[in-house]
């Protein structure tokens, strides 16, 4: 079986590393908010281009924090994507707004700007852009609308750590960007993890303060706060992988180039020209998915769907319905997910494409 992940074999290729840094949290005895996260923190800030950086304990609750240090509160509304983990909307309501959909482009899957004004009220805040399956969102579009109705925006980069716009990495673009460290991510810990990314020093240290109780000195609290922090260990275990991310990054993209070029009766999605995806993942759209998948498993490749119900088809989502949201049903019904990690070898990529193109499409 050629897995959808491969976690045993990325971390044998990094074990000297890994144990090194895990071995280095224990002998000192301090596991949270201590100099590996404060080290990943400056590295991280660095890596993205901006200048500060803080460590949550997932992307949910950066995206969550994030839109709480900008002022968002209850009665407030924040347009999203009706295409994107569940998990985006959840923190749009944590942080007490009503989240609001746009519908989404069917060639890529991400957010029809063209589309974001007409859901545009007195009660909205701000723009939570989803840079999804690994490709940026058209940033500079969005600023135009946001800049225009005085919004703010926060970069939901949960899938495209890396990924640039424009020469600019996602997550420096916005009033601040969410990033998500869950292990399936291009950069993974070992457990949940998440970071904010700002260029605002007065933003930077409310969420400072905000992720660990609202506390500003010990025992002193200037607001209330939620528990949301990135502990040493995973820290470390991230300061490991940071190294590497462009170099896993890049295998991303050379397995991607093959599979444009090679596979055939699947469609495959466009990428824009504005900018360069890291391929968190690798999406074919099809009209047998239930038929190709099977295939797939009788074949011994594993295949996902990400996400096989758009967010205004789900139960919780108790807000305003209507059947504005035509592309995202039609894409979500269409899409499968094949896998794409650095681990995999030719010889596996090979098969998954002579499989793929020996599927009766």
């Amino acid at each position: 079986m050629i897995p959808f992940v491969d976690f045993k074999t990325q971390y044998n290729n990094l074990k000297t590393e890994i144990d090194k840094a895990v071995h280095r949290v224990l002998d000192s005895g301090w596991y949270i908010l201590g100099n590996e996260g404060i080290a990943f923190e400056q590295e991280f800030a660095s890596y993205v281009g901006t200048t500060y950086c803080v460590g949550v304990a997932s992307g949910t609750e950066a995206i969550a924090l994030g839109l709480m240090a900008l002022g968002i509160v209850h009665g407030d509304e924040v347009i999203t994507t009706s295409l994107t983990a569940y998990p985006t909307i959840t923190a749009i309501v944590q942080s007490g707004a009503t989240p609001v959909l746009v519908d989404i482009h069917t060639e890529d899957g991400l957010i029809d700007v063209s589309k974001i004004e007409q859901h545009i009220t007195s009660k909205t805040k701000a723009i939570v852009p989803v840079h999804l399956y690994g490709q940026s969102c058209d940033m500079d579009a969005i600023k135009i609308v946001a800049d225009k109705h005085d919004l703010m925006i926060v970069e939901d980069c949960a899938q495209a750590v890396g990924a640039l716009y424009e020469g600019k990495k996602v997550g420096s673009i916005g009033e601040c960007g969410a990033f998500s460290f869950y292990p399936t991510k291009n950069l993974g810990a070992y457990g949940d993890g998440g970071a904010i990314t700002t260029n605002n020093e007065e933003l930077y240290n409310r969420l400072l303060a905000m992720r660990n109780y609202g506390q500003t000195s010990r025992y002193s609290h200037d607001s209330a706060g939620i528990n949301s922090r990135l502990d040493e260990m995973q820290a470390a275990i991230l300061r490991v992988k940071l190294l590497h991310l462009d170099k896993d990054n890049n295998r991303r993209k050379s397995i991607a180039q093959r599979y444009k070029n090679e596979l055939v009766g699947v469609e495959t999605l466009l990428e824009r020209t504005y900018g360069e995806g890291v391929y968190h993942l690798f999406v074919v759209k099809t009209d047998k998915r239930e038929e190709f998948m099977k295939y797939m498993e009788e074949n011994e490749i594993k295949t996902l769907i990400h996400f096989p119900m758009p967010i205004h088809a789900q139960k919780a989502f108790v807000w305003e319905r209507d059947d504005e949201y035509t592309n995202a049903t039609q894409f979500a019904s269409m899409i499968v997910s094949i896998p794409i990690y650095p681990e995999l070898e030719d010889d596996q990529i090979d098969t998954i494409i002579s499989t793929i193109n020996a599927f009766d499409n």
